[in-house]
């Protein structure tokens, strides 16, 4: 069973602002990363058209099968590959039907089935992605930087191969950008369709988390997950130069946010929601930070007389740091179910995949609902963010602050 579509009217296309970029940001999460399928086909039926795609470990998968295929065959892709990789190599699986019916029924149960795809994904790996290495690799002696992990992917090259043309990937109709790792260096590294031809090989290496994943050879060079260093390429894509009037989603699988746990399950759960959320709200205070600084800087200089902008300094200041862009952030954060444990992004069921693929629709859906939020930034920084999930706690707790006080809406 594939995702429900939504079905909207041609005219109810939100009418976007004269951006220059309109950009889709997409972090690293394992089998999380069906949210950003859902955010995409959301998208994709408003008629949102991302000209800038950045993405890391899934997110860059996911980059992959869009910039890949043409706009009516997205999404069927992306259910192609996502219905793909949530079967096991060669265990046992049950009816899509079954397995639904049963997902259906409670929590306990829900648990209990994300449990048993966890073992399932580390015992026989997943169809089209990985598979157990056989023999394993070596514990102490040498042996090869290609092969040195519990996993091998060669089916994911081939998966990747089957379901994107590359030559449309490279055709410049989207600027493709994706963060690896350089294991030699600890550098982090973009591969970017505007300066080199992007393979297979670039978005595997920008999944292959050690030790999981072997280190992908592009060039002579080793490369792991980005996601190592910095799981959010959001930084990536505003601060390119030139700098343009952005609009981005940014769509995060893992959320800085949380309860403090109260069992040693709940704090490897949520060890992995800090290590890789990656701060994105506080990259993107920094941004909106320096962008006011740079506008301030631009106002300043037009206070300067003529004759002095000819100083070397100024000049320099003004080509260099001055800038009036503006840019709007449109956060979507993957929202934990009460019954996900620490393994939620390695237990590839399709029913839990489909449910997260829905999350992210109705997230899309629900942020577009507010066209308000498109509108290019009109405040001092020439920066704005919004966050659906944050507005509406924000809105709960201004609600109960109201009824605390006496209030009666």
């Amino acid at each position: 069973m594939s995702p429900t579509p939504i079905s909207l009217p041609n005219d109810s296309a939100p009418l976007l602002p004269p951006y220059e970029t309109v950009a889709l940001v997409l972090q690293g999460g394992g089998a999380l990363g069906a949210y950003q399928a859902g955010v995409y086909q959301g998208l994709n039926e408003a008629g949102i058209k991302p000209t800038t795609l950045a993405g890391i470990s899934i997110g860059a998968l996911n980059i992959a099968i869009i910039a890949g295929n043409p706009p009516e065959t997205r999404i069927a892709r992306l259910t192609e590959f996502w219905e793909t990789i949530c079967q096991p190599n060669s265990g046992i699986s049950l009816h899509p039907f079954f397995e639904q019916s049963l997902f259906n029924l409670n929590d306990t149960v829900r648990q209990s089935m994300s449990a048993w795809h966890a073992v399932s994904a580390m015992a026989d790996g997943q169809k089209g992605f990985f598979s157990p290495r056989f023999p394993p690799a070596p514990q102490i002696t040498p042996g090869n930087p290609k092969t040195a992990s519990y996993y091998d992917t060669t089916a994911l090259k081939d998966t990747l191969e089957r379901l994107c043309d590359f030559d449309r990937i490279n055709s410049g109709e989207h600027q493709v950008s994706i963060g690896a790792v350089n294991v030699r260096t600890g550098n982090f590294a973009y591969f970017d369709n505007t300066k080199i031809a992007l393979r297979a090989e670039h978005f595997m290496a920008s999944g292959a988390l050690p030790p999981a994943f072997a280190a992908v050879e592009i060039d002579g060079e080793y490369y792991w997950d980005g996601g190592l260093v910095s799981n959010t390429p959001l930084a990536q894509v505003l601060e390119s130069r030139p700098i343009r009037d952005t609009l981005a989603f940014q769509v995060d699988l893992w959320s800085a946010r949380g309860v403090v746990p109260s069992n040693m399950s709940e704090v490897s759960d949520r060890i992995k929601d800090i290590q890789y959320s990656s701060r994105t709200r506080l990259v993107t205070e920094q941004l909106r930070t320096r962008q006011r600084l740079r506008r301030l800087l631009l106002r300043m200089l037009d206070d300067i007389p003529p004759e002095a902008l000819a100083d070397k300094t100024y000049h320099q200041l003004a080509k260099e740091l001055a800038c009036s862009k503006r840019y709007n952030v449109i956060h979507l954060i993957y929202r934990n179910k009460p019954y996900e444990q620490h393994y939620k992004d390695f237990q590839f069921g399709l029913a839990t995949m489909r449910e997260h693929w829905e999350s992210g629709l109705q997230d899309i859906r629900e942020t577009l609902q507010n066209p308000d939020w498109l509108a290019m930034p009109d405040n001092e920084a020439g920066f704005v963010t919004h966050d659906v999930h944050r507005e509406e706690i924000e809105q709960r707790m201004n609600g109960n602050a109201t009824f605390m006080a006496g209030g009666t809406d």
